[in-house]
């Protein structure tokens, strides 16, 4: 299900939650609503309304954070890739192939992740990789170097390879951990009780009509966010693709 049907199912959820209310209220003899009663109510409103506040608050954080750190992660990586690039150049000619490979892998993780093409399929499993992956790291074994200057470069080569598999693989695990839809669950229930309540002491006006959808609209936005910036990468806020672009504007320039 969409961030966008998800989004909208919480607007009617409060809506109706608020309507009910209102029917309740017209509905109840006047007995019901004295001082004591909506002392009460008030005070359970209060407190429904405290926890749904933090708990909103907290998974929009959460959600903003993972998204944060899934944009520092791909930033990093290619900051790697361009630098292990050039430590392979720094090597020599020997090292023609491996660069060859490690362009491919790039090119490829793009395609994949970004897709120019709407309709392709997201594919974020970096075992996609590996038909490039493993090559470039045999071809790295395999190099004989002549000098020092050589030895430490394919050190720091093999080094750089085996730190963007592991955060290529620790991104991915990464991915989706922000949202816990039970928790989602939970907080609609609150809201709907909360809009429920408000509506018990509203008599019917298109003011207050106004402010039940204006608010039902604010909370369904905040859902709207958590959702999206806990896909990073197939969401309608994505993680942009800059640093992988300009990491190919540099291998394609030295390559």
């Amino acid at each position: 299900m969409s961030s966008a049907v998800i989004s909208i199912l919480v607007v009617i959820c409060c809506c109706a939650s608020a309507a009910i209310g209102i029917t309740l209220h017209i509905k109840l003899p006047d007995r019901h609503f004295d001082s004591d009663s909506k002392d009460v109510v008030k005070s359970v409103m209060a407190v429904v309304a405290t926890m749904a506040a933090l708990v909103l608050g907290l998974l929009i954080a959460s959600a903003k954070s993972s998204f944060d750190t899934q944009a520092t992660d791909i930033q990093q990586l290619s900051a790697n890739v361009v630098q292990l690039d050039r430590v392979l150049a720094l090597y020599g000619s020997e090292t023609g192939e491996a660069r060859k490979l490690l362009r491919g892998m790039v090119i490829g993780t793009h395609e994949r992740i970004w897709p120019a093409d709407a309709n392709q399929k997201l594919d974020l499993n970096p075992s996609g990789n590996w038909g490039f992956a493993q090559p470039l790291y045999v071809s790295l074994e395999k190099l004989s170097p002549a000098n020092d200057t050589q030895r430490r470069a394919q050190t720091m080569a093999l080094g750089l390879a085996a730190e963007l598999s592991h955060a290529r693989l620790l991104m991915f695990e990464q991915i989706g951990g922000a949202t816990s839809w039970q928790l989602l669950v939970v907080l609609i229930f609150w809201l709907s009780v909360l809009f429920l309540g408000f509506g018990l002491f509203a008599r019917p006006s298109i003011i207050i009509v106004g402010a039940f959808l204006v608010g039902s609209v604010s909370v369904g936005s905040a859902f709207f966010l958590i959702l999206e910036l806990s896909q990073p990468y197939g969401g309608f806020m994505q993680v942009p693709d800059i640093a992988v672009q300009k990491a190919l504007v540099e291998l394609n320039r030295s390559y």
